[in-house]
């Protein structure tokens, strides 16, 4: 009788969600839910991430972003992080010419910023809600997918996954809760 092998990835990797601020995460490397890098980043009016990394950041990772051309839907592109106290920002394009996300460019935008961020040596990473916001996919699927992606992830670096939560000190004082 002839055994069957099912390959199975267990990931050792702690994935939490919290409320708050991206930008205010004690991480290594943040995401930047982006778009495809087709329209100039000078002529799209800031939001979300994006607003908040320009505003607070400055231009730079964005100009830096440009010089790279069209990103491919799903695909991670990473940039320094301007006056942010990052390692780096890695720019994901989840959301397509139309402005919508999916669930594969969910799901390859988590998996190409990881292999960034492993490929970089980073402990820590934290992610937007991909797809989400301008992207119009519902937050709580968005958020679900993501967590399913992580699971065939094989690292040990510590992830966060930032659900927005505006406050009135705009400081780092979060709810946490564990993936599961």
């Amino acid at each position: 009788m002839a055994g069957c092998t099912h390959n199975l990835v267990v990931s050792l990797m702690e994935v939490r969600v919290v409320e708050g601020d991206l930008l205010e995460q004690k991480v290594e490397a943040i995401v930047n839910a982006w778009n495809r890098n087709i329209i100039p980043w000078w002529l799209l009016i800031p939001q979300g991430v994006s607003g908040a990394i320009k505003h607070r950041g400055g231009f730079s990772p964005f100009r830096e972003l440009g010089r790279r051309g069209s990103i491919p839907l799903g695909s991670a592109v990473l940039t320094g992080s301007g006056r942010l106290p990052f390692k780096g920002i890695i720019h994901v394009a989840g959301i397509n010419m139309l402005w919508r996300a999916s669930e594969s460019s969910i799901r390859d935008s988590v998996s190409n910023a990881m292999e960034i961020a492993i490929n970089q040596d980073y402990l820590s990473v934290a992610f937007p809600i991909i797809g989400a916001g301008s992207g119009g996919f519902n937050t709580d699927s968005a958020l679900e997918l993501m967590k399913d992606q992580f699971s065939f992830i094989d690292s040990n670096m510590d992830v966060a996954i930032v659900r927005y939560m505006k406050t009135k000190t705009n400081n780092s004082r979060h709810r946490t809760s564990r993936c599961g």
